[in-house]
């Protein structure tokens, strides 16, 4: 913030900047706060009977009154960078477990337990970066016991900080009996060439919760949403992206993004069948692109299961490249 007691303040800024990133400075009530002023950073999501509504980088919504400003301007965008920044398989699987947070999640040593009612193997599986702390059959123990708890089968996802101590994981673990299922790929590529592709070829709309015709394209949320909503919502800022489709029907495409300070990490990307070949898997993914550039962020990650061609084309066309492969077990069938 470069805000000074001792300079002019001025406020810069009025309803047409939103959209953009802001700084201001508000005045704080003496009966509540010893402080004098409060700075807020974020995006200026909305401006309307008076009140800003800003979206600070790690998620958090505030509500400003316009009459308690004291100044405000646009941060201009950091020049965007060209490459993404290198992260290891730990610190990129960490970023990945906020970006798609289990709604209840236990430690196990450095082993974390996951569940979300069972939406999605990968909030509803173990995550083992690191020493369980227990020998192994004590640990897989532990770990049937808590999902069995919860109505869930028991998977762990083969991905730890060290290649060697995968397999030596999945051959221990198969030797178990534990099946192997859903192969994927972890893989990222630099934000700003996919940004670039951001054209004005269609209406795409940009929203920080997903809508009702945002999940009805989705279609994975089961009949009760609550797990699904959860965890599409959850994680440090979150945004959607939609085209809409010709009036009803539903959108054409779709698309989720979280930022996490330089990653921003991207999922749930659908394009209705008879809108496909189109360009509209480009265009929503440039969009979110783009905010996440807005938004600080300078690389980009996804996750595809192996056998999903039409999605590896894609992402190979927008420049993203292996970073490292992964598996799930499945516990033995009772």
């Amino acid at each position: 913030m470069e805000f000074t007691t001792g300079g002019r303040l001025e406020v810069r800024i009025t309803a047409a900047d939103v959209g953009k990133r802001v700084s201001v400075r508000r005045v704080n009530d003496t009966a509540t706060s010893p402080e004098r002023f409060t700075d807020t950073v974020g995006m200026l999501d909305s401006w309307e009977g008076g009140v800003l509504r800003i979206t600070r980088r790690n998620g958090e919504a505030v509500e400003i009154a316009e009459t308690a400003l004291v100044a405000g301007k646009v941060v201009p965008a950091a020049p965007a960078r060209r490459r993404g920044p290198a992260a290891g398989r730990r610190e990129l699987q960490e970023i990945a477990a906020r970006g798609w947070p289990a709604r209840e999640t236990e430690r196990l040593g450095g082993w974390t337990l996951r569940a979300a009612g069972g939406f999605t193997t990968r909030a509803n599986s173990v995550l083992p970066l690191g020493d369980c702390g227990l020998p192994l059959p004590a640990a897989l123990e532990r770990v049937t016991a808590w999902y069995a708890a919860r109505g869930l089968p028991a998977r762990v996802q083969v991905t730890t900080d060290d290649p060697a101590a995968d397999e030596v994981l999945d051959a221990e673990l198969a030797r178990r009996g534990w099946t192997a299922e859903r192969y994927a790929l972890m893989r990222t590529a630099a934000l700003a060439p996919i940004a670039d592709r951001d054209v004005a070829a269609a209406e795409v709309l940009l929203t920080r919760a997903p809508d009702e015709a945002w999940l009805a394209a989705y279609g994975r949320t089961g009949a009760d949403p609550t797990d699904a909503l959860a965890v599409l919502g959850g994680g440090p800022s979150v945004l959607f992206t939609t085209v809409p489709g010709e009036p009803g029907e539903p959108p054409a495409a779709i698309a989720r993004c979280v930022v996490d300070g330089r990653w921003a990490g991207f999922a749930a990307l659908d394009v209705s069948p008879n809108r496909r070949r189109q360009g509209l898997g480009t265009l929503v993914m440039a969009r979110l692109a783009r905010a996440a550039l807005d938004e600080g962020a300078s690389a980009a990650y996804l996750q595809v299961e192996t056998d999903n061609a039409a999605a590896a084309a894609l992402y190979d066309e927008l420049g993203f490249t292996t970073h490292h492969a992964y598996h799930y077990r499945r516990e033995p069938q009772r």
